[in-house]
């Protein structure tokens, strides 16, 4: 974990493709966003990716300190001078890689309970640092993110529509999830090739329903939505990763066997993983 020194160079700063940098700009979009989280002035709030600082500042406005990750050293150094982060003594800048950030250990450091997560995350990474930061939901209070509006769509989905798949049923066992605003391509600079969104995942404490064994849950979620064309009973008969469960087996969980992927609850996922765990016990 590498802090920003104080005196760094000032420089200005070209997006770069390798980090998916596209600038939010449009100040209008930015109220709506900062609006959307509600924040309280004592919440830990935590930035993911604040690139030049167009929704760092106004975030900070809302709270007493915060604390924002950012890969590009530049861009992290710059932002200091942007932001005038001397003025704020509980603003800390963290020049590390997202994928790569201990954050309960960063909780603990901070020493304000759980974090407020805000980010406006590199399209090309969105996923798997989603995947990562529920690995430390317990620090976690609620994430509000902009990705790709096709991304939010699968996320927030609900099932028997044509986005509802593998990330949806995923995030919404973890999380509640919830559609807060569309962006516009013409609000980052450079414009983006799709249209963006904002969304909001807040971790269950006691979640609804709980799988008796993750992993398996996520097996056969992964697998059943590898082949979502085709009805539950086919997939199970074929799949060398699965048992070959008959009807007399899906009936007893209360699942159609003829149903295809797409169909099933989480919860009917979750009863599912759960008969392919007795059916190994």
């Amino acid at each position: 974990m590498h802090i920003i020194p104080k005196t760094p160079r000032e420089a200005k700063h070209a997006p770069r493709k390798r980090f998916g940098q596209n600038f939010l700009h449009d100040t209008s979009v930015i109220g709506q966003i900062v609006t959307s989280i509600r924040l309280d002035r004592a919440d830990n709030l935590l930035e993911i990716g604040p690139g030049l600082g167009a929704l760092t500042e106004p975030l900070l406005a809302e709270v007493d300190g915060m604390t924002v990750i950012e890969l590009d050293r530049d861009l992290a150094a710059q932002l200091k001078i942007n932001i005038g982060a001397n003025s704020h003594p509980d603003f800390t800048i963290i020049n590390q890689n997202a994928m790569e950030v201990d954050y309960r250990a960063l909780a603990e450091q901070v020493g304000k309970g759980a974090f407020r997560v805000v980010g406006n995350l590199p399209y090309n990474i969105s996923t798997p640092i989603l995947f990562r930061l529920l690995e430390f939901s317990d620090v976690i209070r609620d994430m509000h993110f902009m990705l790709q509006k096709e991304v939010v769509d699968r996320i927030t989905a609900e099932p028997s529509s044509k986005e509802y798949g593998r990330l949806s049923v995923i995030m919404q066992y973890h999380c509640a999830s919830e559609y807060l605003l569309t962006v516009p391509k013409g609000a980052f600079n450079p414009p983006p090739k799709v249209t963006s969104a904002v969304f909001r995942l807040t971790p269950y404490a006691t979640k609804p329903i709980v799988a008796k064994d993750e992993k398996v849950f996520a097996l056969v979620v992964r697998e059943v939505f590898n082949h979502r064309r085709k009805t539950l009973r086919a997939i199970f008969k074929a799949n060398a990763l699965l048992p070959n469960l008959d009807e007399v087996a899906f009936d007893s969980v209360g699942i159609n066997p003829q149903a295809r992927p797409e169909t099933l609850s989480v919860e009917q996922f979750v009863r599912l993983a759960d008969l392919v765990v007795d059916h190994h016990a």
